[in-house]
């Protein structure tokens, strides 16, 4: 299966790219950074997740990826997603067994309304 990004014509060029700057950018709601309300780990796990999806089109990253990628034990990453899923930031649907769960991330005004 194709992801939508092969399948449509490109009408961005970047210049001068770099190695750092070719693997893309995150766009964070300023909402979330500023919020004294939410730990920066919760910040990060939050602006991870983002990235996963916008970036990749669909993902699945599991608890050990996400962990890997923020340099912390996966306690600790399961710690974050947990303060995300109270706090409304995010929902996360169980799959099952051996299946990575499902993490739906919170755009909305209303969510983000709590992080101010």
């Amino acid at each position: 299966m194709k992801q939508i990004g092969e399948l449509m014509e490109k009408n961005i060029k970047l210049i001068g790219a770099d190695a750092l700057s070719q693997r893309g950018f995150t766009q964070v709601p300023n909402a979330i950074l500023r919020s004294p309300k939410i730990s920066p780990g919760a910040k990060l796990t939050y602006t991870l997740l983002l990235s996963y999806a916008w970036h990749n089109d669909f993902c699945f990253p599991g608890q050990d990826r996400l962990a890997e990628d923020m340099g912390i034990a996966r306690q600790t990453a399961n710690r974050h997603i947990k303060e995300l899923s109270e706090k409304g930031f995010i929902n996360i649907k169980r799959q099952g067994l051996n299946k990575p769960n499902l993490y739906e991330v919170n755009l909305t005004a209303k969510v983000l309304r709590y992080a101010k």
